[in-house]
Formats: C-alpha cells, structure tokens, sequence
C-alpha cells in the first residue's frame, strides 16, 4: 500500500496527517506554517523523504453547495505547487466540514479548540485522510 499525507490547507496553518504504511489509519502528524511558501513546500518535502510518502492529498475547501470559490482556487494553486515541487501524485479531496469534525471530536475528549488552532488542523487533515483511506478500501 502507499503512504499517504493529507494536507489541510489554509492560508494562517496547514494541518498534516499521515497513513500507516498498510494504508489503513491516518493520524495526525504536524502542522506547518502556510507562509513563506517556499518554506512550506520544502517542508513538506521534507516529510515526504523522511516518511516514504507516495502520494499527497490536499483538502479542497468547497462552499456547501458543492461550488468552488476563491480558497479553492488558492488551494488548487497550492497543490498544483505541491505536485510540480514534489513530482509524486497530488490529489485534491472535497474537505467539506472537516474542521468542525475535528473541533466537535477534540471537544467531546476535553480539550478546547480555541487554545490549539494547529491540534484543530491537523485532526481535520486526518479526518479527511481517514475519510479517504476508507473510501479507497471499499472501492468506492
């Protein structure tokens, strides 16, 4: 199976999580700076050498009836950089609600969303890769 990283991206953080090797648990990982850029791209490289990472996932931030607007395109943008940086295959994931998923489950174990805005990051990136894991797992 391939090692895979999702990347939740916004324009303050970008929230990382990763798979297992077997392709079946996704867990958060870290959260990067969005800015400068270039720092996050090489740091996400980084990642990618240091964790055997065969393919990228990056959240597609979509309006909730489905339409793209200005940060899906500043997304886009981000991981058409990604995929050129990188030369490994980026996929970009409808990441509708995530982030209040992730806020919604670190309340329910106690903890404050409003005091970890990169905890909240990189639980949604791992909601939205364990989405993911799970979507391909049944072949849908």
């Amino acid at each position: 199976m391939t090692r895979i990283l999702a990347l939740d991206w916004g324009t303050v953080r970008v929230g990382a999580a990763l798979s297992d090797p077997l392709g079946k648990i996704a867990s958060p990982y870290e959260t990067f700076p969005a800015k400068p850029q270039v720092e996050l791209v090489r740091r996400i490289r980084e990642t990618v050498e240091k964790e055997h990472v065969e393919r990228i996932i990056v959240g597609l931030p979509l309006n909730m009836d489905g339409s793209e607007g200005s940060s899906a395109a500043s997304a886009r943008a981000f991981a058409e950089d990604v995929r050129r940086d990188l030369a490994i295959p980026v996929e970009m994931v409808d990441e509708r609600l995530s982030s209040f998923e992730a806020e919604y489950r670190l309340r329910a174990i106690g903890r404050k969303p409003s005091r970890d805005k990169g905890r909240v990051d990189r639980a949604a990136a791992a909601i939205l890769l364990q989405e993911y894991l799970d979507q391909h797992a049944s072949g849908s």
